[in-house]
């Protein structure tokens, strides 16, 4: 329409809806590349949400949010002053009173202020009879009790402000058919009764009074709850003394009615909502005098604020991002940090909708396809590490007809079983009839135009991959390294060679085959041992499970043997070590070599202990010792597979 006009800015009503979601296959790739740097599988996951992923606010930002602001309320001001406030107005009627007294003979009046308790609430209690001959004294009297006692009321409930002002029979009349409806309605609900139905008769007769409009009696308790408990911690991060008068004064303002109402209310919130740190006091600071009202809020502001520290620390078992109040959050830090939540929300759905993380007692943690996806960054890595090398190279090419089409061939040779290359054959002969000069169809076929398509046949292997898990592994910088090298791996043979068997084992003080998932979530242990006969022992049990494949050993390592296997099955460790451990770590090589494998040894560092035993190890078993730099690790390893594989068992 030719009359309408538009205006554009900024968007500010939550989310963009037009901004692009979380690139989710991103974020993944950004947990993998923690993992492969040597960080806990968990802890990466973890801190995604935590911290956020790239060019994004986490957890940790809302959580820094919310301490400044915890930082800030504990500043705000002096809490002792609804009491500062009453001792004011009381000085003040005292003083109208004897001006009001000094033109006239009464020594009764004078001497009941002359004798008048210093504590203001006690000072209170007594004048509560008290024949006031000034209006003005009399006025400010009442507005102690009047303020005091509308700021109780106002601060529990949100909605009375207004009808609480001065001494109204019909409002305190109502304010207590309000408290006592309240009760039994909590009472019901306490009893497990269905409350429902109760629940809206009290909201069509008393909801003017709250202006939060619960939607059910869950709400209104929580809503009356934090409000209570807020009350109570202000009273416990009072003095003894100043409890004392402010609890006096306080129910002197109130009455004893109201003051009765208000208690069955209390306990009653307290029972339904004790995890709200009724008992917890905090310790204020600051130059102003804050009101009952301003103090409770501030004490209310503190307590929820806390719940959210909690909340968004996602520290306890089986914490979810579900667990964060948005409302709450939305409250105190804002709408953008409640955005900021949804979409973290929305990212972790999103990572389990896809299949990338699923979610197990302890938290999240990567998926078999996220696995598959960590295994080809790491294969990847080693791969871009081998230079230019055709990976054509490492595979087994023979005459075999059994094997996989590599899209070459070659000349056909008598006795080859290969399939024949029906195109490059005709190819060959419409070639050859061209150059002698005849067009013609048909085609004959000699035995020089034939072609064979190139097969390679795999060779079969199976593989004992053992990496050392002690900890210097972990203080030296090679964790992130080893567990590359060894998910690079997995991934090379699940998907390139399927035919072979693979069997990670990871060894400490004991040794345990590890799966993918175990290798991507494994953390370093502080316990101390180097068990490579243990490690050896399982290797050899995973060899022969596969009797007809190529047996392989590849030992990664920075260490000499220090523990073995005593013969209860416990583990025994000394340092430095012991003949009897490098005995039995060397029964498991013999053993190993008898069977026919090959055991190549990955020595890091420059250990004097371990260049000694794998010199040793290799001499007596054939095999090979590799000492590559850390960061070649992978590429030696990866290598070595390939061409390892190829051997052939001894007949």
């Amino acid at each position: 329409m030719s009359g309408n006009r538009f205006r554009y800015g900024v968007w500010h009503d939550g989310p963009d809806p037009l901004a692009p979601p979380y690139d989710v296959r991103a974020a993944v790739d950004e947990v993998g590349e923690r993992v492969l740097g040597g960080e806990s599988l968990r802890n990466a996951l973890r801190d995604l949400i935590r911290r956020g992923p790239r060019d994004g606010r986490g957890l940790d930002d809302l959580r820094a949010r919310a301490q400044r602001m915890r930082r800030d309320a504990l500043r705000r001001g002096n809490l002792d002053g609804a009491v500062t406030r009453a001792r004011q107005l009381l000085d003040q009627a005292l003083a109208a009173e004897r001006d009001e007294l000094r033109g006239r003979e009464d020594p009764f009046r004078e001497t009941v202020l002359d004798n008048l308790p210093r504590s203001t609430s006690r000072a209170i209690e007594e004048l509560s009879g008290y024949d006031w001959a000034s209006a003005e004294a009399r006025d400010l009297y009442q507005r102690i009790l009047d303020g005091l006692r509308s700021e109780v009321v106002e601060q529990r409930f949100a909605g009375l402000r207004d009808a609480l002002r001065g001494q109204d029979p019909a409002a305190d009349a109502r304010l207590a058919r309000m408290i006592a409806d309240l009760n039994d309605l909590l009472g019901r609900h306490a009893r497990g009764e269905d409350t429902d139905d109760a629940f809206q008769r009290f909201m069509d007769k008393h909801g003017d009074l709250f202006p939060e409009r619960p939607g059910n009696v869950e709400e209104l308790i929580d809503s009356l709850a934090r409000r209570a408990a807020a009350a109570q911690r202000l009273l416990r991060s009072l003095s003894p003394q100043q409890r004392e008068e402010l609890s006096r004064l306080m129910d002197r303002a109130l009455g004893d009615a109201l003051r009765a109402q208000l208690a069955e209310l209390t306990d009653s919130l307290r029972s339904l909502r004790p995890h709200l740190g009724w008992g917890r006091g905090e310790r204020l600071r600051g130059t102003d005098d804050l009101g009952y009202g301003d103090a409770a809020a501030a004490l209310g502001e503190i307590g929820e604020l806390d719940e959210l520290l909690e909340q968004l620390g996602q520290d306890h078992p089986g914490a979810t991002l579900d667990d964060v109040d948005v409302e709450a959050v939305e409250r105190r830090l804002g709408r953008d940090a409640a955005d900021d939540v949804r979409r973290l929300r929305e990212l972790e759905r999103e990572l389990r909708r896809q299949g990338w993380v699923t979610r197990d007692d302890e938290g999240l943690t990567l998926s078999p396809k996220a696995l598959r996806r960590l295994g080809h960054t790491a294969l990847a890595r080693v791969f871009d590490d081998l230079g230019g090398k055709r990976h054509g190279e490492h595979d087994l090419r023979d005459a075999g007809a059994a094997g996989d089409l590599i899209g070459s061939s070659r000349r056909w040779r008598f006795g080859d079983e290969q399939p024949l290359d029906v195109v490059r054959t005709i190819g060959n002969a419409v070639r050859r009839r061209a150059g002698q000069g005849g067009g013609s169809l048909p085609v004959a076929l000699e035995p020089e135009d034939f072609e064979v398509a190139e097969t390679e046949r795999r060779a079969s292997a199976v593989v004992a991959l053992c990496v050392d898990l002690s900890y210097s592994m972990f203080a030296d910088g090679r964790w992130g390294p080893m567990k590359q090298t060894a998910l690079a791996l997995s991934h090379l043979v699940e998907t390139r060679f399927p035919q072979d068997s693979l069997q990670i084992v990871g060894f400490g003080r004991h040794a345990m085959s590890l799966s993918q998932g175990e290798l991507a979530g494994i953390e370093p242990d502080l316990v101390q041992g180097t068990n490579l006969q243990h490690a050896l022992k399982l290797a050899g049990r995973h060899l022969r499970r596969h009797p007809g494949a190529e047996p392989v050993v590849l030992v990664v390592t920075d260490g000499e043997p220090t523990a073995h296997l005593e013969a209860d099955g416990e583990a025994f460790f000394t340092w430095p070590t012991t003949p009897e451990t490098v005995r039995l770590t060397v029964r498991e090589v013999d053993q190993l070599t008898r069977y026919g494998a090959t055991l190549n040894l990955f020595m890091l560092g420059e250990d004097p202990g371990l260049r000694r035993f794998v010199d040793a190890v290799a001499q007596r078993s054939g095999g090979r010792v590799f000492s590559p730099d850390v960061g070649e690790l992978g590429r030696y390893v990866v290598d070595d597979y390939v061409r390892s594989r190829r051997g052939r068992r001894p007949s």
